[in-house]
């Protein structure tokens, strides 16, 4: 096209210039003096001939200029014409519905197609966030990437801007896709991946053991009935593989039901009527959103050992990137054996035997309990001739004459967070007592710097637990974790007698964390106290180990008067200022509180110079645990605490608030 214009416009140029200076060339060449032999000054006639020729050039190049220009003209409007009527109906016929939007938000032009979605969308009236949910600051490049998917109009639409200059805060015109049948096919994929599931009767040779021969039967066919039938509702494949274990495999669509039922299974598990005194419950670990069936499969053993590990009673469900809890409602009666503290035992030896050095860690801001069982484990060490080291941290005021007289004794070597990082190697063991997660111990660098680690503890069991443990002794039924290593003591044979300081710190640890055999006690805790009391435990001595200055008891009162009982049966109250001790006054103040009529449950907020301190005690009608759980806390359903960094004690008690509502009227735990 280009090339015709240019064509138009030279052509008659040429064309002039032919007519006119063609005629007095052709004259001069035939006359054969287009070259004089010798200069003359006089004008030749031929001369006046070009002359004039060049001046009617002249004259006809501006007439063929002027006649130009209005053609040029004529034409470029005709192309405009042109070029608008083909927008115009491009736009207006363009297949997918467009709009565009200026710097208000406000809709400016649209074509046929956005009509037809959206018809209550007025030019120059209409914010685009009207229709579409999306202002127009939510339209910007670093936002959108590409594109942005919204639902509206009954459809699913991914919207392309397209600004019309570079300057982004002007207008941009929307593209609209319809992609509601690609999501509608994303969704039919999603609700028909497989999940897994496995289901365990907790505690089931126990219920068992409690009936009558002729009874067993019917007792073992109603559980197994009310499973097979939970999982024919959801439209699962359900397969006993054990007496009291089956797996089951169902879609997303079947799971999305599951949770917002909230696992009412757990419920309707406890309603049986068992000729045990305790209710039956189970523990249920759930695979999914996984790209496969085998893995959907280890995400449910991953969640089973969960749901088992925090006492059972619970379903847990573990995806890809989150795990979430639901029941945990009930204490599962302990079914702990012996069996296991004694291969416990045994295998302990065997790492030992294997180590010259150990390093023994506790949690941040040791208690009784973790100093009573680092104390024994160092015992069990030293019995079989290795160097042992404990680390030690910051120690609690209330702790300081305890740990004193530990260091006083002469016999254990204590060691700060620094001097364990230099002492430890790939060979190093490591144990780590009262704790099983990286986050609450007290030198998390030690766990990277060693190939073997031995976790003993007997809090319910959390999502981030220390994975590539060699030996791991976990028992949420266990009162403390000094009970479990007076056990594993009394199944290794070269360590005697213990003195009487790790007696007293291993009983002190059991009364502090049963609130003196109240909680969380059965009958291995009383054989465990027992032992410790053989070999030397005053309790007149543990006494005056818990004993608190006035102070401390001028606090626990006020914290117990000043209590919120807004919610039914549920005491909250704070610990004003801050308090080096306040971790012990904060869960001696609920141990107090739970002692009121009418009390189910208490929550006490203190504060150090480090961290918000949180402790919690139930009856047992409110899972505590789940609820300081979701402050990176734990414990047991009964008794927990938790120690929360960033936060001040009225955004913790608004929370707490609102938690014991949630979980108090829910299944969630």
């Amino acid at each position: 096209m280009s090339d015709r214009l240019l064509a138009k416009i030279v052509a008659p140029y040429i064309i002039c210039a032919a007519i006119l200076f063609a005629p007095g060339l052709i004259f001069l060449f035939t006359r054969g003096d287009l070259i004089p032999a010798h200069y003359e000054s006089t004008l030749h006639p031929a001369d006046y001939i070009l002359e004039a020729c060049a001046a009617a050039f002249v004259i006809l190049c501006v007439i063929i200029r002027l006649h130009q220009k209005r053609w040029l003209i004529s034409f470029i409007e005709g192309v405009e014409n042109e070029v608008e009527n083909t927008v115009r109906y491009s736009v207006s016929n363009y297949p997918l519905p467009i709009c565009v939007v200026n710097s208000e938000g406000r809709l400016v032009l649209t074509n046929d197609k956005f009509k037809g979605y959206f018809p209550a969308a007025k030019i120059l009236k209409t914010d685009i966030k009207d229709v579409v949910g999306l202002g127009r600051g939510e339209l910007e490049p670093g936002e959108v990437s590409g594109g942005t998917n919204v639902s509206a109009g009954g459809r699913s639409w991914l919207i392309l801007p397209s600004y019309l200059n570079e300057d982004i805060s002007q207008s941009v015109m929307l593209h609209f896709v319809d992609v509601t049948d690609y999501e509608h096919l994303k969704e039919k994929y999603a609700d028909e991946k497989q999940c897994f599931c496995y289901v365990v009767i907790d505690n089931y040779d126990g219920i068992l053991s409690k009936s009558k021969d002729e009874r067993k039967p019917v007792v073992a066919a109603s559980l197994e009935t009310a499973i097979r039938e939970w999982g024919a509702n959801i439209g699962a494949i359900a397969i006993r593989n054990a007496r009291d274990r089956f797996h089951l495999i169902f879609d997303t669509a079947s799971f999305r039901k599951l949770e917002a039922s909230k696992f009412a299974i757990l419920d309707e598990i406890r309603k049986k009527d068992t000729d045990a005194e305790f209710p039956a419950s189970l523990s249920i670990g759930v695979g999914a959103g996984a790209e496969t069936l085998s893995q959907a499969e280890v995400y449910a053993a991953f969640a089973l050992d969960l749901a088992q590990g925090r006492g059972g009673d619970q379903a847990v469900v573990k995806t890809e990137d989150d795990v979430r809890y639901y029941g945990g409602k009930v204490q599962v009666i302990e079914s702990r054996n012996k069996g296991k503290s004694r291969v416990m035992a045994h295998a302990f030896k065997q790492l030992l035997s294997q180590s010259s050095d150990v390093v023994i860690m506790g949690h941040k801001n040791m208690d009784m309990d973790s100093l009573g069982a680092a104390l024994g484990v160092h015992r069990i060490a030293f019995a079989h001739g290795n160097n042992v080291h404990i680390v030690r941290g910051e120690i609690v005021q209330s702790m300081q004459d305890v740990f004193r007289a530990a260091v006083k004794s002469g016999t254990y070597h204590f060691v700060t967070d620094e001097e364990a990082v230099k002492l430890a190697s790939s060979d190093t063991l490591l144990v780590i007592v009262d704790s099983h997660t990286p986050g609450m111990v007290e030198c998390a660098k030690l766990i990277s710097m060693t190939d073997r680690i031995v976790v003993i503890d007997h809090h319910r069991k959390m999502k981030d637990f220390i994975e590539n443990a060699t030996l791991t002794f976990m028992e949420p039924g266990a009162s403390s974790t000094s009970e479990l290593i007076a056990e594993i003591m009394q199944y290794d044979d070269k360590v005697g007698r213990i003195n009487k300081i790790e007696a007293n710190l291993m009983l002190a640890g059991i009364f502090v964390d049963t609130n003196n055999f109240s909680v969380n006690t059965g009958t291995r805790t009383f054989e465990a106290a027992s032992w410790l009391r053989d070999n030397g435990a005053d309790s007149m001595a543990v006494r005056g180990y818990l004993q608190s200055d006035m102070d401390d008891f001028r606090q626990r009162a006020n914290i117990i008067s000043n209590a919120d009982f807004s919610i039914e049966g549920i005491a909250i109250s704070r610990n004003e200022g801050v308090h080096a001790n306040a971790q012990i006054i904060v869960a001696q103040a609920a141990d107090e509180l739970l002692d009121i009529k009418g009390i189910r449950a208490s929550f006490v907020v203190g504060e150090t110079k480090k961290d918000v301190v949180v402790s919690a005690r139930s009856l047992g009608s409110l899972n505590v645990q789940a609820i300081l759980e979701k402050f990176g806390g734990g414990g047991h359903l009964t008794m927990a605490a938790a120690q929360i960094q960033g936060a001040t004690q009225d955004e913790v008690i608004e929370q707490i608030k609102e938690l014991v509502k949630e979980f108090d009227t829910g299944n969630a735990g």
